[in-house]
């Protein structure tokens, strides 16, 4: 939903609840000179800059209206939540999220550091220049999959992260519901899948595995906003990365074979991390949930910005219709079907989209 390096450039002072947080956690002194910026890329929060003398850091405090033209609104709450996940995963794998600095829940606010873009690069923005490197897909499937491998079956993490309501908010109305209103003809397939979604509970489930939150750093993949956290279904995080992937693939011709090699790629490395279910079982919900996120990042509350082609969005209407009334079995398989739909590149090399 955001980036911590992500810089906009300079804006309005925020209000003094941010700078006494502050303070009143001893991130920052009263008499000392602080410059606040705000940073881009999000929907769902006020995301700030601060540098402060010889230190930088990020402060984040939750919305109760996303920033989108719908008329989304979700609990505050899940700024708390965000900041348990990224505990759990500062627990198992320390170079995957920010250094943790401070939280006050009440507030809906936290503190973390600041990553500067030339050592942590975006993923997205590296896709869309054409930078797509195999590797770095490979390393963020074998992330995800061990931290889901190291949650599945907790039952205090169920307890702790119980967020249905959250999680309906944030994904399952904005995505599969409102989808299901936009195609009345797959309302009974799509609803079909927000019920069996919801009703999965398996491993701790960060919900906003997107490259916009995820950065390259030196020591692997960093992730970022987590507010979606939710003790849940693991299969919704794969099919909602690799989703990204295939839209890409779209808006970036000229790098098209290696971005469906990375959904490939992640999707493989993932599912060798599955140890708390039958692999098939996974790779069927994966499956059947990508052509719906696929439709949703269309005609569902929050359409991805850089398919601009009417071409592109038939294309995906197309194919995620076709699929959510024929489910393929794998996400190799799905990967298959869209691959064969696809029009021929046009023009060599990368394009970024406007």
């Amino acid at each position: 939903m955001s980036s911590t390096s992500a810089q906009v450039g300079p804006g309005p002072l925020p209000d003094t609840a941010l700078t006494d947080f502050l303070i009143e956690q001893r991130l920052a002194e009263p008499t000392e000179a602080a410059h606040w910026t705000p940073l881009a890329g999000g929907v769902s929060s006020d995301l700030w800059r601060v540098d402060l003398p010889g230190r930088s850091l990020c402060v984040k405090r939750a919305l109760a209206r996303l920033k989108v033209a719908a008329d989304w609104q979700a609990p505050v709450s899940r700024n708390a939540y965000e900041w348990a996940w990224m505990r759990f995963a500062d627990r198992h794998r320390p170079d995957s999220v920010p250094d943790l600095l401070a939280h006050d829940p009440e507030a809906g606010l936290f503190a973390m550091a600041y990553l500067p873009p030339e050592r942590h690069p975006v993923w997205k923005a590296q896709l869309l220049d054409g930078e797509v490197r195999v590797a770095t897909a490979a390393a963020v499937g074998e992330l995800l999959g061990s931290l889901h491998a190291a949650s599945a079956g907790d039952a205090t993490l169920a307890e702790e992260f119980a967020t249905d309501d959250n999680f309906h908010a944030l994904r399952i109305e904005p995505y599969l519901l409102a989808t299901a209103a936009a195609h009345p003809g797959l309302g009974d397939v799509l609803r079909g899948l927000a019920d069996r979604t919801a009703a999965t509970h398996l491993a701790l489930v960060h919900g906003d595995v997107s490259p916009k939150n995820i950065l390259v750093g030196p020591s692997g993949p960093v992730l970022l906003d987590a507010e979606c956290a939710w003790y849940g279904d693991p299969a919704f995080d794969l099919a909602f990365c690799v989703n990204h992937l295939l839209l890409k693939s779209l808006a970036v011709p000229g790098r098209r074979a290696e971005l469906l090699r990375s959904a490939r790629i992640l999707a493989q490395e993932y599912v060798r991390c599955v140890d708390w279910e039958p692999r098939p079982a996974l790779a069927e919900r994966a499956a059947t949930l990508l052509p719906a996120l696929l439709l949703a990042r269309v005609d569902g509350k929050s359409p991805v910005e850089y398919l601009t082609d009417d071409r592109h969005r038939m294309l995906v209407r197309t194919v995620a219709t076709a699929l959510l009334r024929a489910p393929a079995p794998t996400v190799g398989d799905v990967l298959d079907t869209w691959e064969a739909a696809l029009p021929a590149p046009t023009g060599p090399g990368s394009v970024r989209p406007d």
